[in-house]
């Protein structure tokens, strides 16, 4: 009778623990339970052996109910090895999912299993997000110019900046809001669709200083990598030619004359006493740099040398 019994499940407990050790193999870190699930396939086949043995050699039918008490005491004396699983997240207490309760060692749920494991969130969500939006974090997460890629970086904003020149000063403005505010730079900004980097030039000096300027001269291209996303790319151009009057100032910038001997860089972005001292002399440049807002977190600036 005893080993009718186990002879019934024999076979239905060796197939299902076979498909539970195959499932559990997608799981990560689920070692231990798989070893468990191995355990107790071993133990049930030593009590089904012995309980065949038995009826083979004629010993009363109680003997053979000593070998399943006998593998029962087994598991609950090495439990530890032998049931790993828990229906409820071992952090939390929240109930456990099928997946969960059979597979992850650690016996947490989604949410704290993400706490302890977060190299696995982000490869997870990785999964979810186009090349180009992981190429595009990797760019924000940069803390050197050389970890990014800049054959593949895409500016977010595109703009210009117009050096001034009559003979030993330039033309300066002071920036009153926007990006850079409280700073001086060149007059700049945006490249407006269907316009030229150098049609903008010439409108932005025109619209922040009120002189008309031409034969400007591009000496530098600079790339900025800001930690809040932003990727803007300008455009350096110098000029000597310019005609009409300075104004005094409009809603966005106050224009002054100023000598280039005088050029205040603490008044000016970090990045500016890198390349505009080359500029001045007429040299022509490539600049990189990653900023957290207002702070230059690393540069690179190559001088262009014709050939």
């Amino acid at each position: 009778m005893l080993l009718n019994i186990f002879e019934e499940l024999f076979t239905w407990l060796m197939l299902f623990i076979i498909l539970l050790n195959i499932s559990q193999r997608k799981f990560p870190r689920t070692e231990k339970k798989r070893k468990a699930t191995i355990l107790i396939a071993i133990d049930f086949l030593v009590i089904y052996t012995l309980i065949a043995l038995t009826t083979i050699w004629g010993l009363p039918e109680w003997v053979g109910w000593l070998f399943p008490v006998l593998g029962i005491a087994v598991i609950i004396i090495f439990r530890k090895q032998f049931w790993p699983f828990r229906l409820h997240c071992v952090k939390c207490g929240k109930k456990l999912d099928y997946n969960r309760v059979l597979g992850y060692d650690e016996n947490l749920c989604q949410d704290c299993y993400w706490e302890a494991h977060p190299e696995e969130k982000q490869a997870e969500e990785n999964k979810k997000k186009t090349p180009q939006e992981i190429l595009e974090e990797n760019f924000v997460k940069a803390t050197s110019v050389d970890d990014i890629q800049w054959d593949l970086w895409e500016p977010t904003e595109t703009c210009v900046l117009t050096y001034v020149t009559d003979g030993d000063k330039i033309l300066m403005i002071e920036k009153k809001t926007g990006l850079g505010s409280g700073y001086i730079n060149a007059p700049g900004g945006h490249i407006e669709l269907e316009e030229t980097k150098t049609e903008a030039a010439i409108r932005e000096t025109k619209e922040e200083t009120g002189l008309d300027v031409s034969n400007l001269e591009e000496r530098g291209v600079l790339r900025f990598q800001f930690k809040d996303g932003l990727r803007m790319l300008g455009y350096v151009f110098f000029t000597s030619t310019w005609s009409g009057t300075l104004i005094d100032e409009c809603e966005e910038t106050k224009p002054f004359w100023t000598s280039i001997s005088d050029l205040d860089y603490n008044a000016m972005w970090e990045d500016d006493r890198l390349w505009l001292p080359m500029a001045l002399e007429g040299k022509k440049f490539s600049g990189y740099f990653i900023f957290d807002d207002k702070q230059m977190i690393d540069s690179r600036v190559d001088e262009e040398i014709d050939e």
